[in-house]
């Protein structure tokens, strides 16, 4: 395998743009933010028997994903201690689902994540699960840690309902975000209740849609079983991976490179605009777990 060398003043350049990426939206151990300074890790794991014939996924399989993921993202063996890198005791932890209709996010991941919290010593009064009321929610109003979850979709104002674009509910007036295909999405991030506290991104590639027309849109035939998670630090990255996912669906489904309608701008400019993150392929450390057939990156 051949090393990229990289120089001593782009090494410096590259580190000083992950601390003020870093200072945006994580807060972190030196131990992980260590581990991204050259490469931004994500990880991607699926497994063959996650969801059964009707597409209702395997708890334990859901558990064992994300356990294997989080553990792989930061570098430690066992799981607790791996979450305990995330989450501290002390923490007021605020999970950020998506309750979409056709595509929420399934409550066994929930109860996986919340598990995992209790896990980290947070006391139940101190996490909440919630979407579209956390600005009223009482643990969201005081949250010091966030975890981000979202289904991976195409969307008829973004392009792509992303991680970026699950935090539109930190916001009273969503739809001042929608203009120029809601290309400033990152702009929320930097938010005073909403910066340097997220510590996960979980972009949920159970059954993602690659194709759909109007802001509401939703075909089963433009689904598929990919069964699988991704999961970072950074949402940009995370993003990124999972568009280039969905335009090989695309790519294998329509037998032509048929591009994602309306452009995908929110991503790019979130690295390059708004310097939240990568979206950069060459500079994120993509890891693979698990069922690797049909894994089109």
């Amino acid at each position: 395998m051949k090393r990229n060398i990289v120089s001593r003043r782009d090494f410096l350049k590259d580190s000083a743009a992950l601390a003020v990426a870093g200072s945006l939206y994580f807060n972190l151990p030196a131990k992980l933010l260590a581990q991204q300074e050259r490469k931004t890790r994500v990880v991607l794991i699926r497994h063959q028997n996650l969801l059964n014939e009707e597409g209702v996924p395997d708890k334990t399989i859901v558990e064992q994903l994300l356990d294997e993921a989080v553990t792989n993202l930061v570098g430690e063996k066992d799981p607790t201690a791996a979450w305990k890198q995330l989450i501290k005791s002390n923490d007021v932890v605020g999970i950020k689902t998506n309750v979409w209709n056709y595509l929420p996010i399934p409550a066994a991941l929930e109860t996986a994540v919340k598990k995992r919290v209790l896990d980290c010593g947070v006391v139940e009064k101190n996490i909440s699960i919630n979407d579209r009321s956390i600005l009223s929610d009482p643990v969201f109003k005081k949250a010091t840690a966030l975890i981000n979850m979202r289904p991976m979709r195409t969307h008829n104002w973004s392009g792509v309902g992303t991680l970026l674009k699950n935090y539109i509910m930190f916001v009273e007036r969503p739809y001042e975000y929608h203009g120029d295909t809601c290309a400033d999405l990152a702009s929320i991030w930097k938010l005073p209740h909403v910066q340097g506290r997220t510590r996960l991104n979980i972009l949920v590639m159970f059954t993602p849609l690659f194709h759909s027309v109007g802001p509401h849109d939703y075909s089963e035939e433009y689904t598929w079983k990919y069964q699988g998670l991704l999961l970072g630090v950074d949402p940009v990255a995370v993003d990124a991976t999972g568009v280039r996912i969905i335009q090989a669906k695309r790519r294998e489904y329509f037998k032509d490179d048929r591009p994602i309608n309306p452009p995908v701008k929110h991503i790019f400019l979130a690295d390059t605009r708004h310097h939240l993150g990568t979206d950069d392929p060459n500079k994120i450390e993509l890891i693979k777990l698990g069922w690797q057939d049909g894994v089109l990156i």
